[in-house]
């Protein structure tokens, strides 16, 4: 396994991997990297033994010669005792929280990777792993180590790493953290010396042409990283129940005491043929549970701690038990620790028995490979037959690139009675299993709806919608037709025909036409029918829903408000002049420098009072970070901003002058009164055929009132008396005309003055 950025440096690695939420890690950034931390004392450094890599290279080819294909060793094994409880250096935050580090130095290594033997993380605690270039993983959290007390980390790019430990105060003292192992890589599993493509030049990327029939099997094979100090493949296996268990095969020889902590990364693909390039490595799952192997068949399987997230979008290759000798056959694996390859065989196999210095197995003899090969680090890896179906997993042999004959792989039939009762019993063969779907019985018409697009959260200053939808067809004929009903839930449904020409498994994109959105909180329905003209066959997928809200008349603010390091200080309110809360906010995580939260109101003509708090009294700049705020209309002109410099509290005033509100026509009349109004409001209209709706919108754009069906010429008495103090727009529509009337609501005997 490793990452080559061709000619890019390590800064532009950074940004591939501080994204990452795997292994699973789930984002943040160590305070030890922020650029305006606190001071923070120099972390405690151990520095490790050199070690001769001349030496061990030499012993890795001798392997390789003798048609040992794994594990692949990168790396050299150093012994420690270093935990949180001996050695490092604590530091206590301004919040009362805690902060351990310790740096480790391994002199002349690519990369660094080890083992927590002990991974004790409270609640709220959270570990992070960087280099001196800014590059890290994390944060990890006892989440990561799916409820064990110890957890792989894989390679850090580089020769010398921190371990960070951030501890709330709330917890203090029951965090415990302890590593017995770091690896010091002696070769360039990052290739930074040279080029990705560290294994032959025969070898085949994924991505490739080759790769096009097998892209589903593709999606299920990973690296692993064994024992700390090597590399191996292996593949997620289907079961009977489809539900999804990841079970995982590869190769007995690859195991190693420490198999429970391997580090399994999957889709480290280029994305393009050739040249190589760089794939995501942080899409990882650490940790696994040994269930069964064999030394007859060099046979291991075990499941993972835990199933892969769902955006690393893996596959369950099926199987083959029956033991029939297949037509041509497939490898998908990661040679020489290198980017995902693919190798082909046309050519007829053989059954063998031999015996490659790990004793004899029964095997499956590849005799020649007509693309590609398999070299160290391929080991584990399935041997996919003709229908796509897992029947063994490499255990060695003499191809290379020079002279890709003979590799030979365990037969998955002859070690079926030791998998049988975890993937159950279902006929001598079984497909594979892609996004959680059960494999059922050809489906011919299924359109189903995949999104919904185009409506914001806060649709403002509108009063319809313009969806934008994705249809799929998930059947496998060709749709030509089908029907779109839509509209909002409990409202007026809509009916849109879709004419063109959608392939299996395609998706086409549509804007349906334009519908009414009224005020307040809404839910757009959507649902797919009659694909062809025939019913749905899968109506579970044919219906997508969304919910937004709508604020009309109004225009859109936005606030950016940049935080320091201590977000938990920081809350705000938005109010009326009149002092009308509308909208509030905080407070934010700590230790986010430079986080900004992008705040969007939607206000009415007025004016408003912006208040922002910090409860320590050193406002959001400067000693603990940049931190600012700014508001701005749609223009982005900037209404109301601040740079940060204050105590407790900063208060903004602004106003928005900017909403277009139509004007009365002539022939139409309403008369309001009294205004302002205490308990009872009183509408008269006049030249209205039919009013058909009336509505009392507050200055956020919400309508707290709503009537229809009204005669054209008669009174309307409004209850407001629950209503808060404020400014309100009040609106009477008939088709095709509003009339608008400003409203205040004023409970108190004091005599209101307007802004």
């Amino acid at each position: 396994m490793g990452v080559t950025l061709r000619s890019f440096s390590f800064t532009v690695l950074f940004l591939l991997v501080v994204g990452s939420t795997a292994q699973v890690s789930f984002g943040g950034k160590p305070i030890g990297l922020l650029t305006n931390g606190p001071g923070l004392p120099a972390p405690s450094e151990v520095r490790l033994p050199a070690v001769d890599a001349e030496q061990l290279i030499a012993e890795d080819e001798a392997r390789t010669a003798a048609g040992i294909k794994g594990p692949y060793r990168f790396g050299y094994n150093h012994e420690v005792d270093l935990g949180s409880d001996n050695n490092g250096t604590w530091h206590a935050l301004r919040n009362g929280d805690r902060l351990w580090r310790q740096s480790i130095v391994c002199p002349g290594a690519f990369s660094i990777n080890f083992r927590f033997d002990r991974f004790v993380v409270p609640e709220g605690g959270r570990v992070f792993v960087y280099n001196d270039v800014g590059t890290f993983f994390g944060a990890f959290t006892a989440a990561s180590a799916s409820n064990r007390t110890s957890m792989g980390v894989s390679q850090m790019p580089g020769s010398r790493i921190t371990v960070e430990y951030h501890e709330p105060a709330r917890v203090a003292g029951e965090g415990h953290l302890h590593i017995d192992r770091v690896t010091h890589a002696y070769r360039d599993v990052f290739r930074y010396a040279k080029d990705l493509g560290d294994s032959g030049p025969c070898n085949i990327n994924v991505i490739c042409p080759e790769g096009d029939d097998w892209r589903d099997q593709i999606r299920s094979v990973a690296i692993i990283t064994t024992g700390g100090s090597g590399f191996c493949t292996g593949t997620l296996l289907n079961n009977c129940a489809l539900d999804s268990v990841p079970y995982f095969l590869t190769a007995n020889h690859c195991l190693s005491p420490d198999v429970a902590d391997w580090v399994f990364r999957f889709n480290w693909d280029s994305p393009v043929c050739d040249p190589t390039e760089n794939g995501p490595i942080d899409q990882t799952v650490s940790g696994c549970s040994m269930l069964t192997s064999s030394t007859t068949t060099d046979m291991a399987f075990l499941q993972l701690n835990s199933i892969p997230p769902a955006d690393y979008d893996v596959f369950y290759s099926g199987w083959d038990k029956s033991g029939t000798t297949p037509d041509s056959v497939c490898g998908i694996h990661h040679p020489s620790g290198d980017i995902k390859k693919i190798s082909l065989s046309q050519s007829p196999i053989t059954q063998s028995n031999i015996d490659l210095g790990t004793g004899a197995a029964d095997c499956w003899q590849v005799t020649v490979w007509d693309a590609g090969t398999t070299e160290p680090g391929s080991s584990g890896s399935a041997l996919f037959n003709q229908n796509k179906m897992v029947i063994g997993q490499l255990y060695g042999g003499a191809a290379n690139c020079t002279n890709s004959v003979d590799d030979y792989y365990g037969r998955f039939d002859i070690s079926w009675p030791l998998l049988e009762q975890y993937l159950g019993t279902c006929g001598d063969s079984l497909p594979g299993l892609g996004d959680g779907e059960p494999i059922e019985e050809p489906i011919h018409f299924d359109a189903a709806v995949t999104s919904i697009v185009g409506v914001p959260e806060l649709v403002c200053g509108v009063g319809e919608i313009e969806p934008g939808i994705t249809l799929k067809n998930n059947g496998d004929v060709i749709l030509n037709s089908i029907t779109v009903t839509y509209g909002l839930q409990s409202g007026t449904p809509y009916v849109y025909n879709w004419f063109g020409s959608l392939q299996p498994l395609q998706t086409v994109n549509v804007t349906l036409p334009a519908i009414p959105a009224p005020s307040g909180a809404q839910v757009l329905e959507v649902t797919s029918s009659a694909p062809n003209g025939n019913a749905d066959e899968v109506i579970l997928n044919d219906t997508w829903t969304y919910s937004f809200n709508v604020s009309n008349p109004g225009t859109q603010i936005t606030m950016l408000l940049t935080l320091d390091n201590f977000g938990s200080d920081v809350t705000w309110n938005l109010a009326t002049d009149t002092g009308s809360d509308l909208y509030q906010g905080g407070p934010y995580p700590d230790f986010e420098e430079g986080l900004v939260d992008t705040v969007r109101w939607c206000l009415t003509n007025g004016c408003y009072i912006f208040t922002i708090y910090d409860v320590f009294g050193d406002g959001i700049c400067c000693e603990e970070g940049e931190g600012s705020y700014v508001i701005l209309d749609t223009a982005n002109t900037v209404l109301a901003e601040s740079d940060g410099q204050y105590e407790e509290e900063n208060q903004n005033l602004f106003c928005v002058t900017v909403v277009g509100i139509e004007e009365p026509t002539q022939e139409l009349g309403l008369d309001v009164f009294p205004n302002p109004a205490n308990a009872l409001l009183t509408l008269r209209f006049s030249g209205f055929d039919r009013v058909e709706r009336v509505s009392l919108v507050d200055a956020t754009g919400r309508a707290v009132y709503t009537h229809g069906g009204i005669n054209g010429r008669s009174t309307l008495a409004m209850d407001i008396s629950a209503l808060a103090n404020g400014i309100y727009t009040l609106v009477a529509e008939e088709e095709g005309a509003r009339v608008v009337r400003r409203v205040v609501v004023q409970h108190s005997t004091a005599q209101y003055s307007p802004a």
